[in-house]
């Protein structure tokens, strides 16, 4: 059964508005990137940006600076959110999650070129299937994860822009036109336990077509841009962000602290929305706490604040509208962090700073089997994430979670077993 609260529900929330807070989120990201490098600086990395490699891991910032990432990060999502208006898509929290993970990975993967052809995909098999677009949207831009295999065969190889340019639009177009069926196929496979199922089938697909490109001679190279030394500045950034989407959803509904305590008190299994089940302005704080407790534990650890990062933030952020709180991912962020403590490596090791945050779509098991059942998930996440990159060659930008869908999948079942329990919601 869906999660419920005892209290009574909060006015609803006009579509209209849910949209505008995402796209003002964007325009302040937008905003940001213009002035901190200047427009001319920001507009000359956004080409550079466009034409780069996007095999994990890529920070956009080590490509065209600062302020050419968050511009690139604020337009595409702006053109996401154009989409959204025009096909008068529901605003639901899943809708919210699609549109912060474009602008969280619009700082290291996906941009305002790679992306179409997956989007495209989609559009066709809603065509095929004589279905809305509308309906499909948030499969169509959390499909984007696939969008490195587009600029991979674009840019990597030394083949004439003749053959790599239709061959790069066919791969993006055929893999979007498959990912609705096989996302809604694996999400049995975990029964919304890990709440980027997206992440899961895009790993695979993404695995397959790596595969099928390896046996023709074609092995992507690995890619490793990283930058440090920005934490003040992005801090600074991100913290009154967060207090904001917070401030703004006390002003919205009176009672957002109120309903903020029951989305504390649901499990977050998928299919969930807090938006509905609590209203935008409760929905709004879960987010705004959450990403400045996501942000302060990279500061905790000695993290760094970079396109990767902050784009792990976002999904923390978009996510607590459809699955995730601190009662739940906070468990998880903490079995990861206790996995670097039996492992040669460190917490703030790039790889290891990735798995805490992206790893908290592990936070339905928390909730709903227990906060020490999100321990073990994390410390089980801490090696699975550090093993499946390989498979794809870094062309899918949702590596954790795709590591994470194969933990669920197999943890889930266990410990339903051990609790008596279905792993249905």
């Amino acid at each position: 059964m869906p999660d419920a609260t005892e209290d009574a529900p909060a006015a609803a929330t006009s579509d209209r508005f849910i949209l505008s807070t995402v796209a003002g989120l964007a325009g302040a990201f937008v905003l940001f990137g213009l002035l901190v490098d200047g427009p001319r600086t920001a507009l000359q990395g956004l080409v550079a940006i466009q034409l780069v490699r996007d095999t994990l891991v890529t920070d956009y910032i080590g490509v065209g600076g600062k302020g050419a990432a968050f511009l690139n990060a604020g337009l595409l999502t702006l053109v996401a959110c154009g989409f959204y208006w025009r096909c008068r898509a529901k605003m639901t929290g899943g809708a919210v999650a699609a549109l912060l993970l474009v602008l969280g990975f619009a700082l290291f993967g996906k941009n305002l070129l790679n992306v179409w052809p997956i989007v495209g995909g989609v559009w066709l098999y809603c065509r095929l299937k004589g279905e809305a677009f509308g309906a499909h949207l948030n499969t169509a831009f959390f499909g984007c994860a696939l969008a490195p295999v587009v600029s991979e065969i674009l840019f990597s190889t030394t083949l004439s822009p003749m053959v790599t340019l239709p061959l790069a639009v066919a791969t993006g177009i055929g893999m979007g036109l498959v990912l609705v069926p096989v996302a809604a196929q694996l999400f049995k496979a975990h029964g919304g336990l890990s709440l980027y199922n997206m992440g899961f089938a895009a790993g695979i697909l993404g695995t397959l077509v790596v595969a099928l490109y390896r046996s023709y001679g074609f092995v992507p190279a690995p890619v490793f841009i990283w930058t440090r030394g920005n934490n003040l500045l992005l801090g600074a950034f991100l913290f009154a962000l967060f207090a904001a989407l917070a401030a703004l959803g006390l002003w919205h509904d009176r009672g957002a602290a109120r309903h903020f305590r029951s989305i504390l008190r649901m499990s977050g299994q998928a299919p969930a929305d807090f938006i509905g089940a609590a209203g935008f302005g409760a929905t709004l704080v879960n987010m705004g706490v959450s990403g400045a407790l996501g942000t302060l534990y990279l500061v905790v650890i000695g993290g760094d604040l970079n396109g990767p990062t902050i784009g792990a933030l976002m999904t923390i952020v978009g996510f607590a509208a459809a699955g995730k709180h601190p009662a739940n991912f906070l468990p998880v962020m903490i079995g990861v962090f206790i996995g670097t403590l039996a492992k040669p490596w460190n917490a703030h090791d790039p790889s290891l700073q990735l798995a805490a945050l992206f790893g908290t779509t592990l936070a339905p098991i928390a909730g709903r089997f227990g906060w020490h059942w999100g321990i073990v998930a994390g410390f089980i996440h801490s090696s699975a994430a550090l093993a499946v990159g390989d498979l794809h060659g870094g062309l899918v930008l949702y590596n954790n979670g795709f590591a994470a869908g194969l933990v669920a999948s197999v943890l889930g079942p266990v410990v339903a077993v051990i609790k008596g329990r279905k792993v249905e919601a």
